[in-house]
This record gives C-alpha cells, structure tokens and sequence, in this order.
C-alpha cells in the first residue's frame, strides 16, 4: 500500500508478546547478524532479514506489522511442518478437485490474490491488480471469463445485481484503472471503492468511484430494504496527520450509498462515529483503535458486527445510512488485531477473529500456543457479547509460513453452526463451533511451504452451492470438497449470491 508507513507513523501496534526462546529486538535498516547467529545457536530463528522485511512491506496490509520494531513473532524456534515445499495434505474426507493459477498481470509474487464474492454460477475473485471473473458452472472444471486489470490493494470484492464493489486501500495518482502509487502524503491522491457494471461478466465496465477517508480496506454491502439502493460500510484505519485524507483521530466508517439504478451517482452519506468515547487505546498485547478492519453485516436480522483493531463491537443497521453500536468489547490478554466477524445463522454468536503479526507471522507452533492469533467464540447474550473459547489450527507450521486466522464463512447445515476458514500458510479447516466452548475441527487442507519464506496461502475460504472455494495468495483459484454427512446437509440451502460480509439467512 504501503500500509506499514502509515502504521509506523501512526505508532506501531502492541502485540505485547514475550517469546521465552529469544530476546526482543528491534528491526530496522541495519541488521546484527551476530546477534542473529546467537539466536539460531539457542533454537530461535530470525526471519526478519532484510530481503524479508522488503518483501512483507512491497505486499501491504498489515504483513509488515511481523517486523515492526519491538516486536518478536519472527524470532520464534525453527519449527518445521510435516509437508514438503509443493506437498499437499488433507483430511481424508477431503480433495483439491481444480486449481486455475494465476495469470497475465497477475502472474507475479507481488500480485496478491484475495477475497472472493459469488453470484449465479460466477466467482469473483480480488487481486492486488484487479479482479477474475470464473465460471463456476461446473466446480470441478472451473473456466477464466474475464481478467479486469485495474491496481489498487487489496480490491476487496462484492458484488450484487449487476453491480460489483472494490475496495482500494493503497494510495493512488487517480481514481481510474490506468493510475499508480502515489504518496498519500499528496491531497490530490485517491482513494476509496470502485463500482463496476457486471451485467455482462465477460466484459465488465468501470461506472463509478468513491473516495473516503484513509481509502476503503475492506467493505460490506447492507441493501435497502426496498432494494433501490446499496449502502456499503467503508473500513479504513491508522490515521495520520501527514496524510491529509485520513486524519486523525478517525474513529468512524464511511456509508456510501449507491443507487442500483444509477450507481455512477455513488456517494459518501454519512461518516457516523463508532468510537465517540474513543476506542481500545492499546497495550497489554492489543492494538490501539483507530478505526475498523472489516465490518459483517447481518442485513435481514437489521445487525452487524465490527472488528475494530483493538475491539469487537455490535452495530444496529436498521437505519442503514445511520449505524449505531450497541455493544463493545475487548480482549487485551489474547487478542491483538481484531480482524474479521461472522454471525452463526441465527444471529445469537458472533466469531472474530485475531490477525496477530499482521498476516506476516508465523503464529502456528507450540510457541506462540492455542489462543493468540486465533478465533475468538461469543454468545450474544441479553445484547452483550460473552466469552465461550478460542479456536484455532492444531497443526503445525514451518517457521517460514505466515498463518493466523482468516477470512471464512458459515457452511449452510440447518441446527448446526459450521465455518470453513483460510488460515494463510495454514490452509483451509472446517469446524462446528455449534458449543461454542468445545469447537471442533471437521475437515482440512493444507499445503507445504512456499519457497524463500514468500508471504502466501489462502486469503479466503469461503463455502458455495457443495464446494468450497479458496483464493490462494499465489497459487490461484483452488476448488474444494468436503464429503462429509453434516456438511452435505448443506446442499438444502442454495444461494443465488453470497458477499461473506453481508450474511444470508438460510432456513432450508
């Protein structure tokens, strides 16, 4: 983006983890290799070379927070995964049956995939340089429609009608496709969400552009209840006062509202304040809030949930352009960067989750343990969010796989509450969180590491229609199923379009 400037500015979070294995040390421009070589000698790897630290900035979103001065997720013991560079495991009641690699403009390391939306028989998939279109008429032969090259990260995706919405959070010369990186530090730099015609997914047509404040890094879809028109909620974070479109404090969302039938009107409505008495101020292992990471509506039950950096709130969307928030919390023992948020389909359990280390790290070992960089479980009890347990991969990973809890999605099984999840490096799991204290894994997939510890992995994991559908940061568009008695259940309830971020009911 560079998103690591901006956090660096802003003040580095807090991960606030002591790591017995090795000393905290700061990371800059100028590496003791000395040092380094001790570390190794007691068992602990720094993996926090230049080369490296080069690459987590060059990739944006917050994977640069794993080097960041003070903290130490990189230094951990050299852990080693049970697969092989290019192996691929799974449970035995699940199969890889298609992979679409990346291609043309987005054929390259720096080329991020990321999150998915499905309408019909079309996935869209987002890229770091624009976005696919896939026909998905047939998951086990999936086929290229359209490439879209238009740059801007993360281009986090939804779509809805003939419309699709693309967040850009990285600072750029111009609103158009034809534009590049330019200092956010410059008024007259853009950026914000982008609005597309896909009535034709072959060919889809750029009709609009936004810009909001500090851009748009993700963002949810909440229709009107007459369906004249789009509200989508704009996260952005990590304000600073050098940067005159994201100024501090920034303790709001952005309501763009866009007309289904004249969506090149799109605007900003609202800028409605979320942290008014000001949100989590950092320490004790979280980050401070500065805005909101992502937002999950829950359109049809008139809620929404909101992971915020340093805490998880409940929001009542009735009146859309106007959000409000009911209820706040936080977990400054756990919890570092509160990340993403799914209801279970009766909108009585909101799962978050925690992005410890940005993306960047490698948070799946004995080390790190069970409850950082993991999914956090709460019942919605008399309005307020209550504890019940963490979730999180039991497998472990090579010291040189980023993984963390990601994006995912309910599966649709009637009485159960049943997710699938990316986990970066850590590959795909299933598991019913139906107890919300005793969570269990169902299913999993996983892939052995990328070479010279590139940043990679599933971004999203998201279940549609029988399959499972991952978009995998470098290898491609992935197309996976589960044949399981509970998650076949779920073929009862078919969706015509699913945004993960703005969650259907289903009653099949």
């Amino acid at each position: 983006m560079p998103r690591r400037a901006r956090v660096a500015a802003a003040g580095a979070l807090a991960l606030g983890l002591t790591l017995s294995a090795a000393p905290v040390l700061a990371h800059g421009g100028n590496h003791d290799h000395s040092s380094t070589d001790a570390r190794e000698e007691a068992g602990a790897k720094d993996l926090c070379t230049d080369a490296r630290e080069d690459r987590l900035e060059a990739a944006g979103d917050n994977f640069a927070q794993a080097c960041l001065p003070g903290q130490d997720l990189a230094q951990t013991k050299g852990f080693e995964s049970d697969l092989a560079e290019g192996e691929v495991a799974s449970s035995p009641n699940t199969r890889l049956v298609a992979n679409l690699p990346k291609q043309g403009r987005f054929d390259t390391t720096s080329a991020l995939n990321s999150d998915l939306a499905f309408q019909g028989t079309y996935a869209y998939a987002g890229n770091y340089e624009g976005f696919m279109v896939y026909d998905i008429s047939t998951p086990e032969a999936p086929k290229v429609v359209s490439q879209v090259v238009c740059p801007g990260s993360q281009n986090d995706i939804s779509v809805s009608g003939n419309l699709l919405v693309l967040s850009v959070d990285s600072s750029r010369s111009n609103n158009t496709c034809d534009n590049v990186a330019q200092s956010a530090t410059i008024k007259e730099s853009w950026e914000g969400i982008r609005v597309f015609d896909i009535s034709n997914p072959a060919s889809p047509q750029y009709v609009a552009a936004v810009e909001t404040d500090c851009g748009s890094h993700t963002h949810t879809l909440a229709p009107s209840k007459d369906g004249a028109n789009l509200y989508a909620y704009v996260s952005s974070y990590s304000p600073n006062a050098a940067f005159p479109d994201c100024q501090p404090p920034h303790d709001s969302i952005s309501v763009v509202k866009i007309p289904v039938a004249a969506p090149q009107t799109a605007a900003v409505v609202s800028e409605p304040a979320l942290f008014a008495d000001g949100g989590n101020p950092g320490g004790n292992g979280s980050s401070t809030t500065s805005g909101c990471h992502d937002i999950t509506a829950y359109p049809s039950k008139d809620i929404a949930a909101g992971a915020c950096m340093g805490d998880g709130i409940l929001l009542d969307i009735a009146d859309r352009e106007n959000p409000v928030v009911t209820e706040q919390v936080r977990d400054t023992t756990n919890f570092a960067f509160w990340h993403s948020a799914t209801f279970n389909n009766d909108g009585t359990k909101v799962l978050f989750t925690d992005e410890l280390g940005g993306g960047g790290a490698a948070t799946c070992n004995p080390e790190v343990g069970p409850t950082r960089g993991a999914d956090g479980i709460y019942d919605i009890e008399d309005g307020q969010l209550a504890f019940k347990s963490y979730y999180k991969i039991s497998r472990t990973q090579q010291s040189t796989e980023n993984c963390v809890a990601h994006n995912g999605s309910l599966i649709p099984v009637n009485g159960k509450d049943i997710m699938v999840q990316a986990w970066y490096q850590g590959g795909i799991s299933v598991f019913d969180f139906t107890n919300s204290k005793k969570p269990r894994e169902i299913a999993w997939f996983d892939r052995g590491p990328l070479p010279a510890g590139q940043i990679g992995g599933s971004w999203s994991a998201y279940y549609y229609n029988g399959y499972i559908y991952s978009n995998d940061i470098q290898k491609g568009f992935d197309v996976i199923k589960v044949d399981d008695k509970v998650i076949n259940r779920a073929s009862k309830n078919p969706m015509d379009v699913f945004n993960p971020q703005s969650q259907p009911s289903y009653n099949g």
